[in-house]
């Protein structure tokens, strides 16, 4: 089957892809989307499922009444299903479910460092929700970049080799939200076991586009923390996931404390459940869970090695066009040196990032996204600024500082929408 005929196919399996949106001139044409690296629309049964089960919807774990404990049977299998899909261990391996992979990282970040002298090696390619919530628990350092951007496994060791025992967690991107890149997590993971340190990887970008194998307990290659959102996986009712080590939760207390977390309380005393239940307070996002196991049969019925060789064609089409526009300058490898998810970044030479996102939201009902993509220190380093340039930049509004625009591509998107933008963007240049 052609790239065409697929992805046919597989917009009859989105909500939405008909909507129609003003532009100039008091029309309307068909939206495109090519912002899925931020949040992509939801699966016809993602929606379905969660139609079905409304009928069924009641509080979890909190009763006996017969709705109750269908939810909380729907809830607590959902664990398993999704320790399934990335190749998780179930034995010893559980599923705590979050907002999204920014509450995860947070949480991980307060349940898992003991000791504010611990290193933990980020990069310097990470989302801000790989690099903030580490700041004020412990020391952190930034594993370097090469000048496109891709990370230096050459430094990683370095630096494992430089704190000698001391760095506790290796937390990587699996995929860059800027670049694409697909970071070798499992290289990474051998890495950091073999100085004594534990891998957390952010799945964000990562599993909605590609095959994952956590592996099992035993293997070097093991990712023992894996967190990822729904909303970038077809299903946004506000859920994500961390998969982890079930024994890293059991001791000390939650960040967050009230309904759900305990066995017992008394006036003196707090006794924790067990996890992940004490690490899930209030009242659980049953619908957001329904939701996530939907997209996650949705996508395993397509197949990830399909979607990743499908987007892989779709975003090569695009490169051979965006090449050939004047003053367009693409960042990340585009000569197919390292893999990459569907993300394309680039700047128009004299025309603002805002002002490209602009002209194509209303002048063509295109969706892209501009700016840094909460990823400012990797943007700086890419357009490559110096700190006298970053310190005149900060005191500048958010439309006046620097950025890109970036083109980010969910399964549906099709070569007629890429012409499409390409058309516009070579208007918007010629216009300029």
């Amino acid at each position: 089957m052609s790239t065409a005929q697929l992805n046919k196919q597989y917009r009859k399996l989105i909500v939405g892809l008909d909507k129609e949106v003003p532009v100039r001139g008091d029309m309307y044409v068909k939206y495109i989307n090519f912002d899925n690296a931020a949040t992509t629309p939801p699966f016809v049964s993602v929606v379905n499922s969660v139609i079905r089960f409304c009928p069924w919807y009641s509080s979890i774990h909190r009763g006996m009444g017969y709705k109750s404990m269908v939810s909380s049977r729907i809830y607590e299998e959902a664990r398993a299903k999704v320790l399934k899909f990335v190749g998780a261990e179930e034995k010893s391996n559980t599923v705590i479910f979050v907002k999204n992979a920014t509450e995860g990282l947070n949480k991980l970040s307060y349940r898992l460092i003991q000791d504010k002298n611990w290193v933990v090696l980020s990069t310097w390619m990470e989302h801000h929700s790989n690099d903030l919530p580490w700041r004020d628990k412990c020391i952190v350092d930034y594993v370097e970049i090469d000048e496109e951007g891709r990370l230096s496994l050459e430094d990683l060791e370095q630096k494992l080799r430089k704190y000698r025992g001391r760095v506790k967690l290796v937390t990587v991107t699996g995929a860059s939200n800027v670049t694409g890149y697909i970071n070798d997590i499992h290289k990474i993971a051998t890495l950091a076991h073999k100085h004594g340190a534990k891998i957390i990887v952010d799945g964000a970008q990562l599993v909605p586009h590609v095959p994952i194998d956590m592996k099992s307990d035993n293997s070097e290659e093991h990712i023992d923390y894996l967190v990822f959102s729904a909303h970038k996986m077809y299903a946004p009712f506000g859920i994500g996931a961390i998969v982890g080590p079930k024994k890293s939760f059991e001791y000390g207390a939650p960040e967050y404390k009230g309904g759900g977390t305990v066995h017992v309380v008394t006036r003196k005393n707090i006794y924790w459940d067990d996890p992940p239940a004490k690490e899930e307070a209030g009242s659980p996002n049953i619908i957001g869970v329904v939701a996530l196991v939907a997209a996650i049969e949705q996508l395993t019925k397509i197949g990830m090695d399909k979607i990743k060789k499908n987007e892989k064609l779709l975003m090569d089409y695009t490169l051979s066009k965006l090449k050939q526009l004047p003053f367009l300058k693409l960042y990340g490898c585009d000569d197919g040196c390292v893999e990459r998810v569907g993300i394309i970044p680039f700047v128009v030479m004299g025309i603002p990032h805002i002002e490209i996102a602009k002209a194509l939201s209303e002048d063509s009902g295109i969706g892209v996204r501009n700016g840094c993509f909460c990823a400012q220190p990797y943007i700086q380093r890419l357009l490559k600024l110096t700190d006298q340039e970053i310190k005149y930049y900060k005191k500048l509004p958010d439309d006046k500082k620097p950025g890109m625009v970036r083109v980010s591509f969910g399964l549906y998107n099709t070569p007629k929408e890429v012409d499409r933008l390409v058309s516009e963007l070579r208007r918007i240049i010629k216009s300029n």
